[in-house]
């Protein structure tokens, strides 16, 4: 007689978080600086302030804004403050720095904000391999947050976990 198959790990309780599920929804657009300087040197305030008025704002409805300069020049921080009152009414978010630094801001973010009390006593796996750009920062966050609680974490998939916290068992005197 053949028994039936038993889905071991959907039985063991382990609980799967996926990081992917707190990347930023709205699409992320880059605002480059660079291409309102002088030579790729200088920002000139009335020639910056002329053509951020005749800027297509419109274009970053609903997005997220990533304010820099790729260019090695000294910006003004006022010019960081005026790109963001112009594009503030059409974007879901504004950031100053790099892509990487905003998507490790926003998991940073979004983790704070995680209530983690339902992960209490519970068996976690951090999901891995991901098919967005998920920062090594938001694994070592998340890690922060649970371990106080959790009995284990282990990263990977729940058929093949690296363990990275197991709560210790007490041993009984005898």
């Amino acid at each position: 007689m053949d028994k039936p198959l038993v889905n071991r790990v959907a039985n063991s309780g382990i609980i799967t978080l996926n990081l992917e599920d707190f990347f930023p929804a709205n699409e992320v657009v880059v605002f480059d600086l660079k291409d309102y300087l002088f030579m790729e040197m200088i920002l000139k305030e009335k020639d910056f302030r002329a053509a951020l008025k005749e800027h297509d704002w419109t274009q970053y409805q609903d997005k997220n804004l990533v304010i820099t300069c790729s260019a090695d020049a000294i910006i003004p921080v006022w010019a960081y403050m005026l790109v963001t009152a112009y594009a503030q009414p059409y974007t879901t978010d504004i950031f100053q720095g790099t892509v990487d630094a905003f998507y490790t801001n926003a998991f940073n973010i979004a983790l704070y904000n995680l209530d983690v009390s339902e992960y209490e006593g519970r068996r976690i796996v951090i999901k891995g391999c991901s098919n967005k750009p998920v920062p090594p920062s938001a694994y070592v966050e998340l890690t922060k947050k649970l371990r106080p609680l959790a009995k284990s974490i282990m990263y990977g998939e729940p058929c093949s976990t690296v363990p990275i916290f197991k709560l210790p068992t007490t041993r009984r005197k005898s």
